[in-house]
């Protein structure tokens, strides 16, 4: 190629370099690492400073947002899988006159099957007049303190890219989630327990870890995957044979070997990570494992979760246990439902199954938050990674439909029973008002007392926020009162 080719590297135009060229520029190049070098010596060259570079980025100790917050903490109910906004919260009139018409539509799976009503009935709840279906009978009675976005997109047809994207902002592994951005912002109340804890699917959730890292930023700040049952935390607790005073006498030790090893290797974040996180876990074998005991809340307690029925017992129990975490101070939870939304099949069956397992636990989060007077700074959302097509696949299934599905939230900050967007008539592509996934965020940290475009981290030579370079507050869902 000629060196005046022109090439595209990151949008940028660039000539080929000569061999002589390059040798001179290399060579040059040398004497700036010498530079740099004796610059860092004297503290006279730093990394440019991001809005949050004043703060002990390695610490969960609370800080201040850039304004007054409506939430002090989160609950993202996450529901794997992708549920189907038309057979749950969003009738479309359309596609009941419709069923069995074919549509032009490009299924994930192809061979898309004709236009498919929902298999449920709906009924409207609420001074809102909000459509629920059959299934989600509990959920109904709390409508008036949702907020429906009804046309959220994303950009991933596929699970896994949809799953990092929702939760990281893109649709691909190694980037800060939302928990680890929101920990970063404001650290945690509670210097026990994780900043952010994450109560995970029983069969695994699709894409792993990545899910609730910390990415580039500090590792302080990556989600704590919590069991529902038993040990909260894997391997957390003594050894049989060691005792709490030998336990810290070995802390102790470290800490006084490690500190010399700081005072060398100042610049060293990762390194004062690990060191954190030694003392969190000594922390946590106490504390947490008081926290995921729910042996200490009532029986009336324990069935308002709806932890009686063997359906509703696993999701009821992570639900109380976010109750408990963020009563006890963790800023950000997030559940995920246990098994896949994923009705490609039988839909009526899958979809009848996941409602039966989250319907009363979801409803009874809302209403033991409520009574508690923790609603009014907690903020609950309910979704998935994205939604379902109008057509049928399989005879009886919904295919993935990543350009219209549905999302909610309640809670601190929240006006209630309003519903915002909106599908086609079919439901199967946002037209009115759509909701980005940086919108998404953007309303999640502005209710935290964030500014989404100010809470930046340098990384790889360019400033990084959760919205990248997009996303607008939601205004329209939020509350005009306090």
């Amino acid at each position: 190629m000629s060196r005046n080719s022109k090439l595209f590297p990151c949008g940028r135009i660039a000539n080929m370099l000569s061999r002589r060229e390059w040798l001179c520029r290399a060579g040059a190049g040398a004497g700036m690492v010498g530079l740099a070098n004796l610059l860092a010596e004297q503290n006279l060259l730093a990394a440019p400073k991001t809005d949050r570079s004043s703060m002990p980025v390695t610490s969960l100790v609370p800080r201040q947002g850039h304004f007054p917050a409506k939430a002090k903490s989160v609950i993202w109910l996450f529901m794997e899988g992708a549920p189907s906004a038309v057979d749950m919260f969003d009738p479309k009139p359309e596609l009941d006159k419709r069923d069995g018409d074919t549509a032009d539509i490009q299924a994930f799976f192809g061979n898309p099957g004709p236009l498919m009503k929902s298999p449920f009935s709906f009924k409207q709840h609420g001074e809102c007049g909000q459509w629920v279906c059959d299934k989600y009978t509990h959920v109904a009675r709390h409508v008036d303190k949702m907020a429906f976005l009804k046309s959220c997109y994303s950009e991933s047809n596929d699970h896994v890219p949809a799953i990092y994207q929702i939760n990281s902002g893109l649709p691909r592994p190694g980037f800060p989630t939302a928990g680890a951005w929101v920990t970063y912002g404001l650290g945690s109340e509670n210097q026990s327990l994780p900043g952010y804890v994450v109560m995970g699917n029983t069969q695994g959730a699709k894409g792993g870890p990545h899910n609730w890292g910390a990415g580039f930023l500090p590792s302080t700040f990556q989600g704590t995957l919590f069991r529902s049952q038993g040990t909260p935390v894997l391997n957390l607790n003594r050894q049989p044979k060691v005792t709490q005073q030998d336990q810290r006498a070995q802390l102790d030790l470290m800490a006084k070997l490690n500190d010399e090893h700081m005072r060398r290797y100042t610049d060293d974040a990762e390194f004062a990570n690990r060191m954190q996180s030694f003392e969190l876990a000594f922390r946590m074998q106490k504390e947490a494992t008081e926290v995921v005991d729910l042996s200490r809340e009532t029986q009336a307690t324990h069935e308002l979760y709806g932890m009686n029925n063997p359906r509703s017992k696993s999701f009821g129990s992570k639900c109380l246990m976010a109750r408990r975490l963020v009563e006890s101070g963790v800023r950000f939870v997030q559940v995920y439902s246990d098994g896949e939304w994923d009705a490609h099949d039988n839909l009526a069956e899958n979809h009848t199954h996941h409602c039966l397992a989250t319907d009363v636990p979801v409803a009874g989060l809302l209403t033991d938050l409520e009574q508690r007077g923790m609603l009014d700074e907690t903020l609950v959302i309910w979704g998935g990674e994205f939604g379902r097509m109008p057509i049928s696949q399989n005879g009886k299934g919904r295919d993935h439909n990543p350009n219209g599905f549905l999302q909610w939230m309640a809670g601190a900050g929240i006006k209630g029973g309003v519903s915002y967007g909106e599908t086609d008539e079919i439901g199967y592509k946002a037209v009115q008002d759509p909701v980005s996934v940086n919108d998404f965020h953007a309303t999640i940290l502005h209710l935290l007392g964030i500014d989404h475009e100010r809470l930046t981290y340098f990384h790889n030579g360019r400033s990084y926020r959760l919205t990248d370079v997009a996303g607008n507050v939601i205004q329209d869902i939020l509350s005009k009162v306090g």
